[in-house]
């Protein structure tokens, strides 16, 4: 009887430890979030701001080594003569680009002797619903560039986008026609937004409504004023969950159930900073987006129309690399792959890694599936 009684009370001080620990982190998760969160901890350096976009600079790293994974890699202290620069998309915060420790994009390519400079686009207001995309690949792009090089003492350059920030590398290569990009990397960059799989037979039957509407009216959605079309942070949060709505429920399944494990709702909590705190749209590329690349795909044909002028992807002669995810609904393997048509540079390669839209730039397997390559295929082209 003493035993029974004995074993009791263990397993009830264990099941009391249990809800306590499930408790605990019940309640950090929900109000002390910031207090769990890994990201944004690689320092750097703002070069220049002009009150909404800045620069950043990644010093040299002062350890040897790092962690990558599940692996650890050596620091490479010398650096590559060809600096990159991380040009994001809109509506996301920079904490995608160094999102844990052992997970951080720019804390990588540091450790592998690139320099590494980040363009942030800040967090638009209404007072920057004008901005469009002319504004951001003609004016904004070319003004940071020269900072970079300004700061770096080089002027060829390596770029690297994702997503929107694919397309900005590419529209400001062929645009200007720089020389002096010598490397672009883009990643989940629809080229053909009507190849997109479900998302892109709902572009085209969008498109036939609308060139239905042109004929008969005459209405075009430029004639309208910009500040309609601004899209707050909360909503594009909203919408890029949308499109995976059953990862996303999942993962707050997997929350609970996994409430016990600290390190998980760490990483949970991490994620989702990144997650939901995403920022504006500023009206005028609400427009350009909605009408020149998902309406009329213009892209399919090689070029899009940047304010009164056209940018040719034939003028983009630079190294490409070019990144697509085979889960990725945004910009499918097929929309990606176009650009490949349409593009002079010699050295180009195409390739599909494992994951979606986020997962191919900051998921779990991003840094065994495309960064290692990534950092090999840069650097043989960077000296």
């Amino acid at each position: 009887m003493p035993n029974l009684i004995q074993s009791t009370l263990k397993r009830a001080a264990g099941l009391g430890r249990q809800s306590a620990l499930y408790a605990g982190n019940a309640f950090d998760r929900v109000f002390r979030a910031a207090s769990l969160v890994q990201a944004g901890q690689t320092p750097f350096q703002t070069l220049h701001s002009d009150g909404l976009v800045s620069l950043r600079y990644y010093p040299p790293l002062t350890e040897d080594h790092i962690e990558l994974g599940d692996r650890t890699i050596e620091v490479n202290h010398q650096s590559h003569r060809t600096p990159i620069v991380i040009v994001p998309p809109l509506a996301v915060n920079m904490l995608i680009y160094d999102l844990f420790p052992q997970r951080s994009l720019v804390r990588f390519l540091r450790a592998k002797g690139f320099e590494v400079y980040l363009i942030d686009w800040g967090v638009p207001t209404r007072e920057h619903s004008h901005y469009n995309m002319h504004t951001y690949v003609a004016e904004l792009l070319p003004e940071y560039l020269n900072r970079v090089r300004q700061h770096s003492g080089e002027q060829e350059l390596s770029l690297h986008g994702w997503s929107m920030g694919g397309m900005f590398t590419l529209f400001y290569s062929a645009l200007s026609r720089d020389q002096h990009i010598r490397n672009a990397i883009v990643l989940g960059s629809p080229i053909d937004s009507h190849a997109s799989g479900l998302m892109g037979l709902l572009y085209q039957r969008i498109s036939s409504v609308a060139e239905v509407v042109r004929s008969r009216t005459g209405f075009r959605l430029h004639d309208l004023q910009p500040h309609w079309f601004h899209t707050p942070g909360w909503a594009n949060t909203i919408g890029f969950k949308l499109t995976n709505p059953i990862g996303s429920v999942m993962g707050y399944w997997e929350l609970v159930v996994r409430l016990g494990d600290r390190e998980f709702v760490s990483n949970h909590a991490t994620t989702s900073a990144f997650l939901d705190r995403m920022v504006a749209y500023p009206g005028g590329i609400i427009q350009d987006t909605v009408v020149r690349i998902w309406i009329d795909n213009q892209l399919s044909r090689g070029e899009i129309q940047i304010g009164n002028d056209v940018a040719r992807l034939e003028n983009v002669s630079a190294n490409l690399l070019a990144i697509a995810g085979d889960s990725d609904t945004l910009a499918t393997p097929g929309a990606a792959k176009r650009v490949m048509d349409h593009v002079s540079s010699t050295d180009k390669s195409f390739r599909v890694i494992p994951g979606g839209h986020m997962g191919i730039l900051a998921g779990s397997k991003a840094p065994s599936s495309s960064w290692l390559d990534m950092a090999e295929w840069l650097a043989q082209r960077s000296n």
